[in-house]
């Protein structure tokens, strides 16, 4: 009963199909076009073609311009244009001189059969938006890398019932997540002009997300309380809270 009620999602990313004029519209900035699943990696051997609108770079030099779709029922976005505006103004201006647009996509039914946080498709970043209670469910366990990536931003896997997990996101963690992780990581895409394999692409993406971004947030936390306590013997330990 309980694992009816809840939105499943696989962790197994279903099969993309070619497009030939949207995988040559992929290919004509920052190679391959990328998509940052929160189900694991892609079938490496099948061309993606992301279920988003195309827009085309106009390599004129103007500053970025934000879209905003609609969440989707049963979904919100987690950041406003001004969030991604001031994230972005805090980064040197050589690394946002070729974005052109931030949207903020829309979860669609068809979306959801590969669920992403966000995306970068040519001069373009896409933001997904996240279940509105903040707890994404699945039905098979995380890997050990999907529990540590969400521990760093104060995410939280737990196993709901038999056969369901659910990643528990609070207001601050899950707003720290995509302003440092998820954001920046796109951004990495788009600043990569050196590599073109897949693999090579993502661990430039995730070198560039803790970089600029996780070591950001983690200075950003105020530092841990200390407290001295007392013993018995009249000698005092410093200890962490």
């Amino acid at each position: 009963m309980q694992r009816s009620q809840h939105n499943l999602k696989s962790r197994f990313t279903k099969a993309q199909y070619a497009n030939a004029v949207a995988l040559g519209k992929s290919r004509r900035r920052g190679g391959q076009a990328h998509k940052r699943s929160r189900t694991g990696p892609r079938n490496l051997k099948l061309p993606f073609v992301p279920p988003e609108d195309w827009h085309e770079p106009k390599e004129n030099g103007a500053p970025y311009r934000i879209i905003v779709q609609s969440p989707g029922d049963g979904f919100r976005h987690i950041l406003t244009p001004k969030d991604v505006r001031a994230r972005l103004a805090d980064l040197p201006e050589w690394m946002t001189s070729e974005l052109e647009v931030v949207q903020f996509s829309r979860m669609t039914r068809k979306k959801q059969s590969f669920p992403c946080y966000g995306m970068q498709w040519g001069a373009s970043i896409y933001l997904y938006p996240i279940e509105t209670g903040l707890i994404e469910y699945y039905n098979a366990p995380p890997t050990p890398a999907q529990v540590n990536e969400a521990r760093m931003y104060g995410g939280a896997w737990r196993e709901t019932s038999r056969g369901v997990w659910g990643l528990h996101w609070n207001e601050e963690s899950v707003r720290d997540y995509y302003l440092n992780n998820i954001l920046i990581h796109e951004l990495g895409h788009l600043v990569d002009s050196r590599n073109t394999g897949y693999e090579a692409r993502e661990r430039f993406a995730e070198w560039f997300a803790v970089e600029y971004g996780y070591k950001r947030s983690t200075t950003a936390r105020p530092p841990k309380k200390i407290t001295r306590r007392h013993h018995p013997s009249g000698r005092s330990r410093t200890k962490s809270a």
